[in-house]
């Protein structure tokens, strides 16, 4: 009887031996509740999940990116909430409106040449002492008026130097909040504006001052012919007076 049950015994460790070599070979083994673990492809399953965390990861990472260039974008492309075009085109106007109105000769050529040519003649043999004595006078009013122009104009520079300091500092304080690029752009080109504006000014009081020179000396010239003509006819034909 205990040969049977020893025989019977060694038999079924055979068995069981038989039965778990393969599971061992694959290096796996049955839990508690007869649930298989394979440590390998428990492994692989975790680097598998691992990799995948890192690939949403670097997408994420990748949308981040994305959305902070669509917001630089959004910044380049925000337009500056300040413009000096229509105070400097103001100023401009009102000088340019004083021009406009100078009193003395206007400031287009086919007015010049006119006026010029009916002002200042070449040749006052035909006039009388009388003729020469008021046109004298036109040119001394052309002269002074020309000077008043000048004068004007230089007072309204002056005033607009002033208003251009407030233009200035309002622009550069834009500048320095500019959020992109078409902003810092915009405050450097209304800096040109401002600069360009600055420079046809002082093109226009050189233009108003040079024509108040120019006519002082045409009026110098025409005093110095008519002193001439004034001369000669006092003088007649040179012979001396001689007594009876």
């Amino acid at each position: 009887m205990r040969r049977r049950m020893k025989s019977a015994l060694m038999a079924g460790i055979a068995s069981m031996g038989l039965a778990l070599a393969p599971v061992q070979q694959a290096n796996a083994f049955i839990g508690f509740g007869g649930i298989v673990y394979d440590p390998s492809n428990y492994a692989q399953n975790l680097l598998t999940a691992a990799r995948t965390l890192q690939m949403i990861n670097n997408q994420v990472k990748q949308l981040t990116n994305e959305a902070q260039m669509i917001a630089n974008q959004a910044k380049n492309l925000t337009q500056l909430p300040y413009t000096a075009r229509a105070a400097l085109q103001s100023r401009l106007s009102e000088i340019d409106t004083l021009i406009q109105t100078a009193n003395s000769i206007a400031y287009d050529v086919a007015t010049v040449d006119a006026a010029f040519a009916s002002l200042f003649p070449e040749d006052y043999a035909s006039f009388s002492n009388a003729a020469m004595g008021a046109q004298a006078r036109t040119h001394w009013e052309e002269a002074s008026r020309s000077l008043h122009d000048a004068m004007r104009l230089q007072s309204k520079i002056a005033e607009t130097i002033q208003l251009d300091m407030t233009t200035l500092d309002e622009i550069v304080n834009a500048s320095e909040t500019a959020v992109g690029d078409l902003q810092v752009s915009q405050a450097g080109n209304q800096l040109m504006a401002l600069q360009t504006k600055q420079s046809m000014q002082t093109a226009e009081l050189l233009a108003v001052q040079y024509r108040a020179e120019a006519l002082e000396r045409a009026r110098q010239l025409q005093s110095e012919e008519r002193a001439r003509i004034h001369r000669q006819r006092f003088l007649g034909d040179g012979a001396a007076y001689t007594a009876s």
